[in-house]
């Protein structure tokens, strides 16, 4: 291809690549949808404008490069601290439900395939990996609690690695060219490597940033250049060391430097997301353009038979073996295995190896030619007993074997692909609002005593709490109680977005200082689309203040006032109140179920779950205790009264 027509070849793809972004935002289906459908529509499968001649020898290089890129910003925004959320199932995840991912999907690829073992057990460890690539996009549009967004994250970076290394050590013993001395020596061997260059790269890139001279007015745009040119180091140090060694080197580089406190962290995390969507695009259409339908076509049923396993069985399998005992709801468990897309790795690795493949097929074919004075072409189809000689026969029928072994490589690997993206990725908005997993995010700007007792009720009620505080000491002892925390201070505007600001659907101002409060409610008011506002007010006198923004104020005197009133004067119910969330629970819950509208209390009471009570509904701003006539309206207001269960089970009755 002329260099004038690889440009416009390059130029269009990323081009498309930016569409497809555009689109996903709009839309909030996943970006790799987008990029699939393009490649294709470009590939010979469509236009015909991208073919796999176009890119000549340069493939394997640039793929390399774009993982490289894409698996550092993964792990560049992988935090530490999130991983505490969900420590055991995590570690579960990427060890006890990786074993469980590869062997029951080199069981599924055996069996309905029909291969070798070897073959079954490439396949597996590819798809071992879900990757970041396709998580990311999707819990973009899924605000899912913290504790399942960082267990699906870090599964994703983890195994991206890990089965990337798994299946260059099977592949090895695939490779007819290789002879692999032992599979457990040569993984260990390559992780190290990778490890050990990546924490060397970490470390130069760190003392070069904060101690190096990276000149003052430029300092900005350096860093960003000099984290990035170390990321592209570490893979291809690594890798000239030892093959996939890079993958293992840029996680660990990534995993670093994202948790190191380093400076113009914001400069460069905004710049590596930009390279990041350009290289995956790229990469991601390219791959797309490349498939062929007819390979697809050829794995046929037992192909679909795979996908089935692997989503429907294989998965679900790993999620609840590894998150048995967690803080993981039912619901949350459900939704994790149902997302499990797979993405770059495996498209990238898989092309990659079945290139490798086809070139030995071509060089056995071209030995059988020669020894039976043929022609390559004459050899497509033929019967390797046809040909009468020993070794005409070996050559032609080790081609036929490598040729066949790359078709079923590349046709199930991208079968997964796009049936687990197309649908886990189209569909996972909608599994997740069924499953009711996305809970109401409350952003508490303010660490102390007030903010963590709400928190704690709240997050014990299933909502999805950040705490904000700047306090260094505050977020390090709040962090340990198990909360999730944003360091900074809550009256900065970015600090609200990167809380979670601009998904939240309630701001609590609980500092003890009533200007900052005043302030956090200003900007939740105009700068986010928050439903609710609600402050703490320490001096009475400023109660009014705030109340003119519309926000709702709450007392800090009158609220003792009440509390010891409620001691005095209901003190069985006092008590009863204080344990909200341990043995008892009051809800408020709009009614949204038709089989509940129209009905009268007295009809809808006796389906309510044993001790839950309808206490009041409101309606138009006015609240009532019912009477057993009344009849319940869509729209409607019920405050659910007992056990903790109970109340939940009824507020589903509601809402279902």
């Amino acid at each position: 291809m002329a260099a004038s027509e690889l440009i416009v070849l390059v130029a269009g793809i990323i081009a498309l690549g930016v569409v497809a972004q555009v689109l996903a935002s709009r839309t909030g289906i996943p970006s790799i949808i987008f990029y699939i459908v393009a490649g294709i529509a470009l590939g010979p499968e469509g236009v015909g404008f991208v073919t796999p001649e176009a890119f000549g020898d340069a493939l394997p290089a640039i793929v390399g490069l774009a993982v490289a890129i894409i698996v550092f910003e993964g792990a560049f925004h992988l935090e530490i601290n999130r991983l505490r959320e969900a420590p055991a199932a995590t570690v579960r995840l990427i060890t006890v439900g990786a074993v469980i991912a590869l062997v029951g999907t080199a069981v599924a690829v055996r069996f309905a395939l029909e291969t070798g073992w070897p073959l079954a057990f490439l396949v597996g460890a590819l798809l071992v990996a879900t990757g970041p690539t396709v998580i990311t996009p999707i819990l973009n549009v899924v605000p899912v609690r913290d504790r399942v967004a960082a267990a699906l994250e870090t599964e994703g970076i983890v195994n991206d690695v890990s089965a990337a290394i798994l299946a260059v050590v099977v592949f090895e013993v695939l490779n007819p060219k290789s002879a692999t001395t032992g599979l457990v020596e040569d993984f260990t061997a390559r992780l190290g490597t990778g490890v050990l260059v990546g924490i060397v790269v970490a470390a130069g890139v760190y003392y070069m940033l904060l101690y190096i001279d990276l000149s003052p007015g430029d300092a900005p745009r350096n860093a960003r250049l000099l984290v990035l040119a170390g990321a592209l180091m570490a893979f291809a140090v690594a890798n000239a060391q030892r093959s996939e060694a890079g993958v293992a080197a840029v996680a660990t580089a990534g995993l670093l430097l994202g948790n190191a406190d380093i400076p113009y962290e914001e400069e460069i995390t905004d710049f590596k997301g930009d390279i990041t969507l350009l290289v995956l695009s790229f990469v991601f259409i390219a791959l797309a353009a490349l498939l062929d339908f007819d390979v697809l076509l050829g794995i046929g049923v037992p192909g679909l038979v795979v996908v089935a396993a692997v989503a429907l069985v294989i998965r679900p399998l790993l999620v609840f073996v590894s998150t048995v005992g967690g803080r993981f709801t039912a619901r949350e468990r459900v939704f994790m295995s149902f997302v499990g897309p797979r993405g770059i790795i495996p498209a990238s690795v898989a092309t990659l190896f079945a290139v490798d493949l086809r070139e030995q097929a071509t060089e056995f074919r071209t030995t059988a030619a020669e020894l039976t004075g043929r022609s390559v072409t004459s050899l497509e189809g033929v019967d390797p007993a046809t040909l009468g000689t020993p070794d005409a026969v070996d050559a032609l029928t080790q081609a036929q074997t490598l040729t066949s072994q790359a078709d079923i490589l590349v046709g199930t690997v991208f079968l997964v692909i796009l049936v687990t993206v197309v649908f886990e990725g189209g569909f996972a908005r909608y599994i997740a609002e069924y499953l009711d997993v996305i809970p109401m995010r409350v952003i508490i700007v303010g660490g102390g005593k007030t903010g963590r007792a709400l928190a704690e009720r709240l997050a014990d009620r299933g909502e999805n709490v950040v705490i904000v505080e700047e306090d260094e000491e505050v977020v390090e002892e709040t962090r340990n109680a198990g909360f999730t925390v944003e360091w900074g201070d809550g009256t900065d505007t970015d600090i609200l977005r990167s809380a979670g600001a601009e998904n939240a659907k309630i701001i609590v101002a609980a500092t003890g200082d009533d200007d900052a409060n005043l302030l956090v409610s200003q900007l939740a008011d105009s700068k986010f689309d928050i439903e609710k506002v609600i402050a703490r007010a320490n001096n009475p006198d400023n109660v009014e203040a705030f109340e003119d923004l519309g926000v709702n104020t709450i007392d800090s005197g009158m609220a003792t006032a009440w509390a010891i009133d409620n001691q005095i004067e209901r003190p069985a119910l006092a008590r009863w109140m204080t344990g909200v969330g341990r043995t008892g629970d009051v809800q408020e819950v709009e009614v949204t179920n038709e089989a509940v509208v129209g009905k009268s209390i007295r009809e809808v009471g006796p389906t309510l779950p044993d001790a839950c009570l309808i206490a009041l509904v409101s309606k138009d701003g006015d609240t009532q205790v019912p009477t057993a006539d009344y009849v319940i309206e869509r729209g409607d207001k019920l405050t659910l009264l007992g056990q903790r269960d109970p109340v939940r089970k009824g507020m589903q009755m509601c809402q279902s």
